[in-house]
């Protein structure tokens, strides 16, 4: 009957462990899915302001043929936006997009008829939009990464997590926030 009691107390111990294991586990996986829809979200932004570029350097096009270089390093930019693998290659395109889309609206501000479109207007606006939708996006990404990076780098987590395929992940984070600091717009 000695026995009883030491017996009890380790296979409480052992499934007390064992819960503690089976939620942790749960609550990263749970957090691990989270950042990578969040990351979905911003490449999804991402994809729809690369598809909006096209229509807006045409329009801007036919009223600044002269502007050549401007308009390739929109499309270079645009590019760059597609091809990025991850936080770190979406930044440094995000910031080579906000310079591009900045020179591409200093074109527009210099041609009065072409601020009055309507296409360009209504383009100008999805633009603005999607950058709002955009920053909405890496602010929950960026949260994301936040409760995971603490979840995995808290004690005791810390000991065991690397092990079970658990790792930290990067924050979207700018290189030159006055880049983004507010959607690129045209002022009439």
């Amino acid at each position: 009957m000695e026995w009883l009691i030491p017996v009890i107390i380790v296979v409480a111990l052992v499934l007390i462990v064992g819960i503690y294991l089976w939620a942790t586990y749960n609550s990263l996986v749970t957090l691990n899915v989270r950042v990578d829809e969040a990351w979905s979200d911003i490449t999804v932004q991402l994809k729809r302001r690369a598809d909006l570029i096209p229509n807006l350097i045409d329009t801007v096009k036919g009223y600044a043929a002269h502007e050549r270089s401007v308009f390739e390093s929109v499309t270079r930019a645009r590019a760059e936006t597609l091809q990025a693998q991850g936080p770190a290659d979406a930044s440094a395109a995000e910031n080579h997009m906000q310079q591009a889309l900045k020179s591409i609206f200093a074109v527009a501000e210099a041609y009065p008829q072409l601020q009055a479109s309507q296409n360009f207007l209504q383009l100008q606006s999805e633009l603005v939009d999607t950058e709002d939708k955009i920053q909405a996006s890496r602010r929950f990404y960026n949260g994301g990464v936040r409760e995971l990076n603490t979840k995995i780098k808290v004690f005791p987590n810390t000991l065991f997590v690397r092990g079970l395929g658990f790792h930290e992940r990067d924050f979207f984070e700018v290189t030159e926030p006055a880049a983004i600091a507010e959607p690129p717009r045209v002022q009439f």
